[in-house]
């Protein structure tokens, strides 16, 4: 499961929830209820942020989805994030997860495999 942390919680109101924390952030699913006794569902972001003087605060931003567009929205989220998985793997390439991270194109990466191949830098281990 790595960094992410999947957890259950239970509302006041007996409405099932789960948590999924993720590094920085935290993401809640909520089952709310409506005035009229029907379900739906919030997704929050908390992430964790800092202040000046040290001290922390959570910045949230919320989603409300209603079950008329849950079927869309998951068909949506699966093709959406195959894509990406499709595309760039499931392996965090970013600035934050790795130190010295410096964006190479395609060319530039498979002439750098090529010219490291055909030559070799000799090194002495004497000045270590």
């Amino acid at each position: 499961m790595g960094d992410n942390e999947h957890l259950e919680r239970t509302e006041a109101d007996g409405i099932y929830s789960k948590v999924l924390r993720a590094g920085r952030r935290t993401y809640f699913f909520d089952v709310r209820e409506t005035r009229a006794g029907d379900y739906y569902l919030t997704i929050t972001e908390s992430k964790k942020n800092t202040n000046e003087d040290g001290s922390f605060f959570y910045k949230k931003h919320k989603i409300y989805l209603y079950k008329e567009d849950f079927g869309n929205f998951k068909e949506i989220l699966d093709e959406i994030t195959s894509y990406v998985v499709d595309k760039r793997g499931e392996e965090v390439i970013s600035e934050r997860h790795q130190k010295n991270f410096e964006p190479q194109t395609e060319s530039l990466v498979s002439n750098q495999v090529k010219s490291t191949t055909d030559s070799y830098t000799d090194v002495d281990f004497d000045d270590i």
